[in-house]
């Protein structure tokens, strides 16, 4: 017989919905998984057992069962501020910060009638893509704790992995979503610039940084996704008047029927091949021939694409990247609690001068409008998710900030310029290596088109029919 873990997040809502389990046991019951297992993982950062006990009570007695999350555990990644949680940002700098008011997304899930269960592990203030923050240790991979799950949105992707949620939120400013979902063998969809009010991306420098559901199966993701876009129900509550193109859904039916027909580019290449030499392993390779043997069996077209070349893409994400960090609140002696990256990143930050920012931002601008021209011939367009298997705890120069960025560039070359462009990506796990690592792949679409991406993603999932698999902590 099934243990609630083992149910998807789609199954729990229904059970919810029954009345043949309640938030409180739900609750309950993954918070004393959490108090089992995640030592050996290191997933959360802070778990508010009370608080979430509390929050349960509430949203049983109180929160009308309409509300599209109702009684579901989840969890904030410790980049969003909690009123009242410590909010650290993986930061020995703010070991001690507690907010006072909750950021938006959070305000979201809440009355989208989640249940927090604390805070996810991130790497400092989210900017590398793997999670080892020297303020609360590695997030360790479930399927192998010698290697790690990612980033920034590592300990989210580990917690769902290891069955410690049913999903988690987490953000994504240059694959934080996508990578770690990767690695971890889920399901991780960024979505287009301004879709998601409560993480549009819109105030992020360079329009990068997204908020994107990760979970064990793409109508999971789904489902997530409707409660994020629409926490009160249709029309979505859009703070801006910027949105991204097309209906705010609901989504769940795409990935729940899972039709039509597609045209597909295939590609190898990457905005950064012009950089480094990037080498795509083996596993990495067998994945993408999997899924696209997969998809064409389903009727879609497919055809080779190769990337125009653009050897300025490189110097202008380096730039907002370091740019990012220059507005990081640490100043004098408290720039010793930061880690070498961190330090070595808003050094380079703050000598940015005016001019090449602006010029960065503005070659950027132009390079989404020439990518987004280049694919729009296809419905979507399949990449590797990643170009390496799963990298081991301490792979990255923790002191070398150069070597760092080139490692990073190495293992993930192909998340990045999706953000710039703004367009809407999945990943989808297909294929599992000798040792068994899952591998998966990327599906990008077209501006505001999740829609034809979760109908891909869910087809490909059916189509490779692979088993279902837990790991040995499970």
């Amino acid at each position: 017989m099934s243990e609630l873990h083992d149910l998807s997040a789609l199954e729990l809502w229904r059970l919810l919905q029954a009345g043949e389990t309640s938030p409180v046991e739900l609750t309950a019951h993954y918070l004393e998984r959490i108090e089992r297992i995640d030592p050996a993982i290191g997933a959360f950062v802070t778990v508010t057992r009370d608080a979430a006990l509390e929050r349960a009570r509430v949203v049983q007695d109180t929160v009308p069962t309409a509300a599209p999350l109702w009684g579901l555990p989840s969890a904030d990644k410790d980049l969003l501020r909690r009123a009242g949680v410590p909010t650290g940002f993986g930061s020995r700098a703010f070991a001690e910060f507690v907010p006072d008011e909750s950021d938006p997304l959070v305000i979201d899930m809440d009355d989208a009638g989640a249940v927090s269960l604390g805070k996810t592990a991130t790497p400092e203030f989210g900017l590398p893509s793997y999670t080892e923050s020297l303020a609360s240790g590695p997030t360790r991979n479930p399927w192998n704790t010698e290697l790690g799950a990612g980033g920034s949105s590592g300990g989210a992707a580990a917690a769902v992995a290891a069955g410690l949620l049913p999903f988690a939120v987490g953000s994504d400013g240059g694959g934080s979503v996508r990578i770690p979902a990767a690695a971890c063998g889920l399901v991780g969809l960024k979505p287009s610039r301004g879709r998601v009010p409560g993480g549009s991306g819109l105030a992020s420098l360079a329009g990068l940084a997204v908020a994107g559901p990760i979970a064990r199966s793409v109508v999971d993701a789904a489902f997530l996704f409707d409660g994020m876009i629409s926490p009160r129900g249709l029309p979505a509550a859009h703070r801006s008047a910027v949105r991204a193109p097309g209906d705010d859904g609901p989504f769940l039916a795409s990935a729940v029927h899972g039709e039509g027909r597609f045209q597909l580019g295939v590609t190898t290449s990457s905005a950064w091949d012009e950089y480094t030499d990037i080498r795509i392993e083996e596993p990495a390779l067998a994945a993408l021939t999997i899924a696209r043997s997969a998809l064409e069996r389903r009727g879609h077209g497919t055809e080779d694409l190769v990337l125009d070349p653009d050897p300025g893409y490189a110097p202008a994400f380096r730039t907002i990247w370091q740019a990012g960090a220059a507005a990081i609140p640490v100043d004098g002696e408290r720039e010793e609690l930061l880690e070498p990256l961190t330090r070595w990143l808003l050094e380079r930050g703050r000598a940015v001068p005016a001019r090449q920012l602006v010029e960065s931002l503005a070659w950027l601008a132009d390079y989404e409008m020439r990518l987004i021209a280049q694919l729009s011939t296809f419905d979507a367009v399949l990449t590797p998710a990643l170009a390496m298997t799963p990298r081991p705890i301490g792979w990255y120069d923790a002191s070398d900030g150069e070597r760092n960025f080139d490692q990073q560039v190495r293992y993930t070359p192909f998340t990045s310029w999706v953000n710039v462009s703004g367009l809407p990506a999945i990943t989808v796990p297909v294929h599992d290596t000798d040792d068994g690592l899952p591998m998966g792949v990327q599906l990008i679409g077209r501006p505001g088109g999740e829609a034809v991406l979760l109908s891909l993603a869910s087809q490909l999932e059916r189509a490779v029919r692979r088993p279902v698999r837990h790991p040995a902590l499970w």
